[in-house]
C-alpha cells in the first residue's frame, strides 16, 4: 500500500512543480488583472474569488463580470457559453486520464487552457498510472495560483490603470499561443491551428 501511495504522490508532486513556473506566472498575471477589474467594478473579494475558482476560465469570467448588472441568469448563461470551448478540450483529454470511471471526474473542475495544454504535451509520455495524478497536481497548483492572484489583484486595483489591466489579461492567452507555436512543426497541432484560423470568421 505504501508503494502504491508513493506511485501516486510522486507524479502529483511533479505536476505541481511543473505548474509553479512559467505557467503559474502567466496565469497569475491574468488573474491578478481580473481581480483588479472586479474591484474596479465595485464587487468584493468574495465575488472575485468565487468567479475565479468556480468559473475558472478567463473568457467566462469576463463575460460574467460584464453581464452581472443584467442579472444572475443572464450572467451565468453568458459565462457558460463563453466557456463551452472546454467541452471538446475535455473530450480530447479524457483518454489520457486513465480508464473510464469516477476518478476521471476529479479532473473535470480543473480543465482550463493552461492545465489542458500542459497535459496534452506531457501525459502521452507518462506511464498510464501516473497521468491522472500528474494532471491533478498541475491543475490544483494552477487553480490555487489563480485564486491567490485574484485576491492580490483586488488589493492592487488602485495602482493598475485600465490599459495596463487590458494588457495583463492577455498574458495567459499569449502563453497558450506560444505553446501552440512551438508545436507547429508537428502535423496534429498544425492542423488544429489552421482549422481554428479557418473557423474564426464563422
Amino acid at each position: 500500500r505504501g508503494h502504491a501511495a508513493r506511485r501516486m504522490t510522486a507524479p502529483f508532486r511533479a505536476g505541481a512543480a511543473a505548474a509553479l513556473g512559467a505557467p503559474a506566472l502567466a496565469m497569475a498575471v491574468s488573474f491578478l488583472a481580473f481581480g483588479a477589474a472586479v474591484a474596479a467594478a465595485g464587487f468584493g473579494p468574495g465575488w472575485a474569488l468565487g468567479s475565479s475558482l468556480l468559473v475558472y476560465g478567463m473568457a467566462g469570467q469576463l463575460v460574467l463580470l460584464q453581464a452581472a448588472p443584467a442579472g444572475a441568469v443572464a450572467a451565468a448563461l453568458g459565462a457558460t457559453a463563453a466557456n463551452a470551448r472546454f467541452l471538446p478540450m475535455a473530450l480530447a483529454l479524457a483518454p489520457w486520464l486513465g480508464p473510464p470511471g469516477w476518478r476521471r471526474w476529479l479532473a473535470l473542475p480543473f480543465i482550463a487552457i493552461t492545465p489542458w495544454a500542459a497535459a496534452m504535451r506531457v501525459l502521452p509520455g507518462l506511464d498510464a498510472a501516473a497521468r491522472l495524478p500528474w494532471f491533478l497536481g498541475f491543475a490544483l497548483a494552477s487553480w490555487l495560483v489563480a485564486g491567490l492572484a485574484t485576491l492580490l489583484g483586488g488589493l492592487a486595483a488602485p495602482w493598475l490603470d485600465p490599459p495596463l489591466l487590458a494588457a495583463l489579461l492577455f498574458a495567459n492567452p499569449l502563453y497558450f499561443a506560444l505553446l501552440l507555436a512551438a508545436d507547429l512543426r508537428l502535423a496534429g497541432p498544425r492542423r488544429a491551428v489552421l482549422a481554428g484560423v479557418a473557423a474564426a470568421p464563422v
